[in-house]
């Protein structure tokens, strides 16, 4: 809640017709207005995104807020004490973006870190930090990245987040699922069937509108581990199905809901992400969709590709699920990243600016074979690469000679293997990387059941974990390392983190070796 002077509303407009309906810093609010954190993302050489949203009661309409803009001040400093500033100014929070703030900040030094703020009259932010990418070209011999997903709510704690944010990472890819769209379970049920401990339970039901879109967002950003992970480091944030609807694609849902209707769902739940994460503008949703895929490169060491896998996918075939292959997978017209993505990052791997490439993306394209018994034929996840034969086997070949790793979400566990050519019988190409959750499918185990099984069948698959936690790679030009780090239980706070397993990746050899 906030209260007005006298003043203020006159100044506003609030009482006087013809001036502009602006909320000045003289305001006085008596809610903290910063409760949902500070973040920063999308960096590059000269800058990097700084984000907030004013929400002094997050859980009323509009965050608690009045409908009219708000100026809110920044500064970006050289030093975390914030006495050498870089950057200043100030920026409009409007009601029309939920009082969202997204700052581009430009003309800062290269490779270095920053740390950020927000004001508003007497009210302060917390603290960030981002550091500005090395120019492209630039001689770079090591970075260090996490990588992290899937962070359900009801399923877990995230004190993963608070261990990421200790890692000190130069940035982080976020693969998507940020929030998840479902009604509370008050009884939740594991993989196995069984019910598990309960943990915590979402505010509202099952989402459809703005409202309820915001409202979820502002439940996830008041986790003090989640706004820990967001104040250590620059994200690239992106979306997979979750922050919409399980498993959309395209203008269709798994429901039967009329496409023009879904795509009305679609465009506020686009909206909703765009309002509360740190992104440029340039990934600002329209009626015709977004566009969120988008391409970071850190000087000469590490070409980063980051892609959209839900927005211009064809249907899932098979009536989707982890069904039998049926012909739909083999539908050489089926698409997974649509003609103009594919072709742009097509473009991008022929640049070779860097020595490594990183696609960074949401579903597991290595068509694991998911027989864990004596079902006659395979079966695939529908709502993954192994079920589009054809746009798959066109990504292998863009990437092979491309020194390039996938790193991939989705699947509440840690996968490691060999991209091969052919579903998996041809020439290896790639290596991916699949990290596993932050908190989705709640405490997990060492390995899942029939996990042996699994590696069994499917020859080009090095490693398989079922805890949850993050991914930490630590690139140079002459490897690539992968730490899987993992914590204990997400249903009791306090969780240590532990490296489960190390992935290693020679330069030039798309072989992964796990130990």
């Amino acid at each position: 809640m906030i209260s007005l002077t006298r003043r203020v509303l006159l100044g506003s407009g609030l009482v006087l017709a013809g001036a502009p309906a602006i909320l000045r810093a003289q305001q006085l609010f008596t809610a903290y207005p910063f409760r949902l954190g500070v973040a920063s993302g999308d960096p590059a050489p000269d800058g990097f995104v700084i984000w907030t949203r004013l929400a002094p009661d997050p859980f009323q309409p509009h965050g608690g807020m009045p409908m009219a803009p708000v100026e809110v001040s920044w500064e970006v400093a050289r030093d975390e004490a914030m006495r050498d500033i870089a950057a200043k100014g100030t920026a409009m929070a409007l009601p029309e973006l939920a009082h969202a703030v997204h700052v581009e900040v430009a003309g800062l030094e290269p490779a270095r870190p920053y740390w950020y703020r927000f004001q508003i009259g007497r009210e302060r932010s917390i603290r960030g930090k981002a550091r500005t990418l090395p120019p492209v070209g630039t001689p770079v011999d090591r970075v260090r990245f996490a990588v992290a997903g899937c962070q359900h709510y009801e399923d877990g704690l995230f004190t993963a987040y608070r261990h990421l944010a200790a890692e000190d990472p130069e940035f982080v890819f976020h693969y998507g699922d940020y929030i998840y769209e479902g009604r509370s379970s008050p009884v939740p049920v594991g993989y196995d069937g069984r019910p598990r401990r309960f943990v915590r339970a979402h505010e509202g039901q099952l989402l459809h509108d703005l409202s309820d879109y915001r409202q979820r967002y502002a439940q996830y950003k008041l986790d003090p581990d989640l706004q820990a992970a967001h104040a250590a480091a620059a994200w690239f944030p992106t979306f997979d199905d979750h922050e919409v609807e399980n498993n959309w694609v395209s203008m269709t849902d798994q429901k039967g809901t009329p496409p023009e209707f879904f795509a009305l769902r679609r465009a506020m739940a686009l909206q909703a992400w765009y309002e509360h994460l740190p992104v440029r503008r340039a990934s600002l949703p329209t009626v015709a969709g977004v566009t969120a895929y988008r391409r970071a490169t850190i000087g000469n060491l590490l070409d980063l590709h980051l892609l959209d896998t839900r927005s211009f996918r064809s249907d899932q075939p098979c009536d989707d699920g982890f069904k039998p292959v049926c012909a739909g997978v083999r539908d050489p017209k089926a698409a997974v990243l649509g003609d103009a993505q594919e072709k742009w990052l097509a473009t991008n791997l022929q640049q070779r600016r860097a020595r490594w490439n990183a696609i960074a993306q949401q579903v597991m394209v290595m068509p694991l074979d998911r027989r864990t018994g004596d079902e006659p034929a395979p079966l695939r996840n529908m709502d993954s690469w192994g079920a589009y034969d054809a746009p798959r086997e066109r990504l292998l070949r863009q990437l092979a000679g491309r020194n390039a790793v996938v790193l991939t979400g989705d699947e509440h566990q840690t996968f490691a293997g060999d991209l091969r050519l052919n579903a998996g019988t041809g020439k290896a190409v790639a290596v991916e990387l699949v990290t596993t959750s932050i908190s989705s499918g709640g405490n997990g185990a060492d390995r899942r059941a029939n996990g042996e099984k699994i590696l069994a069948g499917n020859p080009y698959l090095k490693f398989t974990g079922d805890r949850r936690g993050y991914t930490l790679c630590d690139v140079t030009r002459d490897a690539w390392q992968s730490s899987f780090r993992v914590v204990r239980e997400v249903s009791q706070p306090d969780g240590e983190v532990a490296t489960l397993a190390t992935a290693t990746i020679a330069a030039g050899q798309p072989s992964v070796t796990v130990a």
